[in-house]
């Protein structure tokens, strides 16, 4: 990145950082970006890893389900059933 600049911009860079800052605030704020950057850099490289960890769960089997886990009902008895919770869901709202 730098190596785009030209000289005479990094030049004018380092006086308005020298203006803006002093130039006992430059060695500090140098150290604190630097900081910064390696925290990111660490922290983009622990998401990473999480991420390939992530990938590499793989995920739970589901059981095969058996004739006895169904359940059949025919349209009127399924009418019957719905009607009904219906019913219990409006007289238990009431009560609240």
């Amino acid at each position: 990145m730098l190596a785009m600049l030209s000289e005479s911009t990094i030049l004018i860079v380092a006086i308005v950082l020298v203006v803006l800052f002093g130039g006992s605030q430059l060695p500090k704020l140098a150290r604190n970006v630097g900081t910064a950057g390696k925290e990111f850099r660490k922290a983009q490289a622990d998401a990473e890893a999480e991420h390939a960890r992530a990938a590499v769960v793989t995920p739970p089997a589901v059981p095969a389900s058996t004739d006895d886990d169904r359940i059949t009902l025919s349209r009127a008895e399924l009418d019957a059933l719905l009607a009904e919770r219906e019913g219990r869901a409006k007289g238990t709202a009431g009560t609240d």
